[in-house]
């Protein structure tokens, strides 16, 4: 019996690691990529700190839910262009990951040199009241309306992505993870922009943020094309 039970768990260890979705050092390549280029702030970050600051945090999960449900929208468009495309040619994976290295690069030299160092906010007065739909309209809006998302997914999944494996696991293995990771993040910014606003708007500190996420996204970029 014993024997028999050895047995069986080595064969379902065999059948695991033959079913594996995704390499785990890539996998972890492609969530650093995807943090700091989530931490980094932009519109859907600007309005959690606006509705931290002057709703609640109720106020800053619900534009934050409707932030990821856009976001999964357009990595859907993207996913089915790089899955379409795959059909037709095996070597657009090679193309896209080269592509998707440069612009890795380019993403990091841009924040190097970004010098957008100030948040502008919407206004100065606390308000309890507010509606909830407009809330979540505005923070769902932000991000279909952004191209970006659209030509980040589009350059960056095809680097992490195994075409020998199942495409659409893949896709939904990423997606979900950038989803959780934007979800985090957004929640955080509007949580600290109550608890800690003066240190959190400081200038010093987004520079020094700016300057090591630009470094690190050139570092990975290169590491990229040259293995």
């Amino acid at each position: 019996m014993a024997v028999f039970l050895k047995n069986l768990n080595k064969q379902f260890q065999i059948k695991y690691i033959k079913r594996k979705i995704m390499n785990t050092n890539l996998y972890l390549a492609y969530l650093s990529i995807s943090f700091f280029t989530i931490i980094s702030p932009g519109a859907a970050i600007l309005l959690a700190i606006n509705n931290g600051l002057y709703y609640d945090l109720r106020a800053v999960f619900l534009s934050s839910l409707a932030n990821i449900l856009g976001l999964f929208i357009l990595s859907a468009i993207a996913m089915i262009g790089i899955s379409s495309i795959l059909l037709i040619s095996g070597n657009f994976l090679i193309v896209m990951k080269i592509i998707g290295a440069f612009y890795l690069i380019y993403l990091g030299i841009k924040q190097i040199l970004n010098k957008k160092t100030k948040f502008i906010l919407e206004n100065d007065t606390l308000n309890n009241y507010y509606n909830k739909f407009n809330v979540f309209k505005k923070g769902f809006l932000i991000a279909i309306t952004n191209p970006k998302p659209i030509l980040f997914f589009s350059a960056i999944f095809p680097l992490f992505l195994d075409k020998h494996k199942d495409i659409e696991t893949q896709f939904f293995i990423m997606t979900f993870s950038f989803m959780t990771i934007s979800l985090c993040s957004l929640m955080t910014y509007g949580f600290l922009s109550k608890t800690a606003r003066k240190w959190f708007l400081k200038e010093e500190a987004l520079k020094l943020f700016y300057r090591i996420s630009g470094v690190l996204f050139v570092l990975m970029g290169i590491a990229l094309l040259l293995f």
